[in-house]
């Protein structure tokens, strides 16, 4: 079959890979009928996340059709079409049991090397390094789901795949920054970042009922499309972010904010943005924090930070002091992708959104590598591309669009 797989840095080709088989009668083989390329699979991409190996297919956020499924897999049948969650999870373990789908105890095929690197093990992940597990992405014809009488979303034949897919990661991810912040009817919320996790938390903000949302970012295109979403937004390029947040909230800050940047902060003009870009140039620090310390320094007293935007090892100079002081609570985490799915589904086959809107280009799977160069540059304005295993579709050129309906 034909996937994605990473090469070393900046180095993604679609290569020519053995069919995955069943390896445990709890397994599903996949084939993907649409797969997306996500901003956390651009940290792989620039070499910033550790532990990949040449030759791994990449890629978590993917759906389809079941082909084959284990002796033991009661779930699943062939023919059942589903949106398979990033997160892999055993459904049995005491996290999974509490809803923490994101640190399953199990599924880390690669235990004791996470155990090492992060204290306890997270679970096992789709596509990406190997200390979650080092599992085959969904970046390809076929994919292996372990677990799959667990976590896999069948969703129904009224739905096309683009207001679907992205249950499997960015829509959830979105909405379970926004639920963290625990947004009350007078706050405002702001959000660092327009990318795909960015637009999806502006629409969960919205729907969860916040006053005011505001979002943070310089790419025209996006920052079109988050005001299309229901946000004010500020181009930090253009304006001070600190002046314009006291500005929009009487001199008081956003009582809850959000980083879906991660650990590729683009602040170059400033000078914590240059000091970070030196450290990590000589590995001295793994990931670039600016819009971390900036959520510290302006968010109210009192207030929520949650930070979706991953973070891959180290960061330096984080003003803690300014976050202790001023009472500050900060929730993180990869996403519990299952904790939110029922509803999510809910409201897309309701009509309350229609999750395609971000969507700016769609491919196949051997127009991939370019993509990955184009989605990374922000070129051509894209914002979110959707891959076609085995077709060749053309590029559907971008549209700022709402979300709900």
């Amino acid at each position: 079959m034909k996937a994605l797989c990473w090469h070393g840095k900046k180095d993604i080709r679609c290569d020519t890979v053995p069919d995955p088989r069943i390896e445990d009668p709890r397994d599903a083989i996949i084939k993907v009928s649409s797969c997306a390329i996500c901003g956390s699979d651009l940290h792989l991409f620039d070499g910033f996340m550790p532990g990949m190996k040449a030759g791994d297919i990449v890629g978590h956020e993917f759906m389809g059709e079941v082909m084959e499924v284990g002796a033991n897999n009661k779930k699943l049948k062939v023919g059942d079409r589903v949106v398979v969650p990033f997160t892999i999870t055993c459904g049995e373990c005491e996290q999974c049991r509490r809803g923490n789908f994101s640190v399953c105890e199990r599924s880390n095929r690669n235990k004791d090397l996470a155990d090492k690197v992060f204290g306890h093990t997270t679970a096992g992940l789709f596509g990406y390094t190997h200390l979650t597990g080092g599992y085959a992405g969904g970046q390809a014809e076929y994919v292996r789901v372990p677990f799959a009488d667990v976590a896999p979303v069948k969703v129904p034949s009224n739905l096309t795949d683009e207001q679907v897919l992205f249950l499997g990661d960015i829509f959830p991810t979105g909405w379970q920054a926004a639920v963290q912040c625990d947004i009350q009817p007078e706050d405002t919320v702001a959000i660092w970042g327009a990318g795909p996790v960015g637009q999806f938390a502006i629409r969960s903000a919205v729907l969860l009922g916040a006053k005011q949302v505001i979002c943070i970012d310089r790419v025209p295109e996006r920052l079109s499309m988050a005001r299309a979403g229901g946000a004010i937004t500020i181009n930090f390029d253009e304006e001070s972010v600190l002046q314009r947040l006291k500005d929009l909230t009487n001199g008081k800050g956003p009582e809850k904010c959000i980083d879906a940047v991660g650990m590729e902060s683009h602040a170059t003009r400033s000078i914590d943005g240059l000091y970070d870009r030196a450290k990590q140039a000589v590995m001295l620090e793994t990931d670039r924090p600016h819009v971390l310390r900036e959520m510290m320094y302006v968010c109210r007293p009192a207030g929520i930070l949650s930070v979706p935007g991953v973070y891959g090892g180290l960061i330096d100079k984080i003003p803690f002091g300014a976050f202790m002081n001023k009472g500050l609570t900060m929730r993180t985490g990869q996403t519990h992708v299952n904790r939110w799915t029922d509803d999510l589904l809910r409201r897309i086959d309701e009509g309350q959104i229609d999750p395609s809107f971000v969507i700016t280009h769609t491919v196949g799977l051997e127009e991939g590598p370019d993509m990955y160069k184009t989605f990374r540059d922000k070129h051509d304005g894209c914002i979110k591309v959707v891959i076609k295993p085995g077709q060749t579709p053309k590029q559907r050129k971008p549209q700022a669009q709402g979300a709900m309906a």
